[in-house]
């Protein structure tokens, strides 16, 4: 295994799922919180361009080290080498079910705390 580790953290961002990498995780100071430092975007000298990583390069520039709450964490995995980051689109529940992290954002046209 190489000497620097990498880390491929999946985390869910409201109805999206975001998947980056990053060289280091802590579990925060902050209570229910996650720590990334370091997070890694592929350097290429391609012609083409991945949108969906453009995307979180522009999300998380300047970004020094940035903390997810640990109910939106899906999966962290140790790997060999990074890979490309991704932004995926989660389909909405059908009906009153919701999915697991819930945000805790309120319904559009409902005040917080409001049934």
């Amino acid at each position: 295994m190489s000497s620097k580790q990498v880390y491929k953290i999946i985390f869910q961002n409201g109805a999206q799922v975001f998947e980056v990498f990053a060289r280091h995780i802590y579990q925060s100071d902050m209570w229910g919180f996650i720590e990334i430092e370091e997070l890694i975007f592929g350097e290429r000298s391609q012609i083409v361009v991945d949108p969906g990583e453009e995307r979180l390069k522009n999300e998380f520039n300047g970004v020094k080290r940035t903390y997810i709450p640990l109910q939106a964490i899906v999966r962290i995995d140790e790997v060999d080498k990074e890979g490309s980051a991704k932004v995926s689109e989660t389909k909405p529940a059908e009906g009153n079910v919701a999915s697991f992290p819930f945000s805790g954002a309120p319904k559009p046209g409902q005040k917080g705390g409001e049934e």
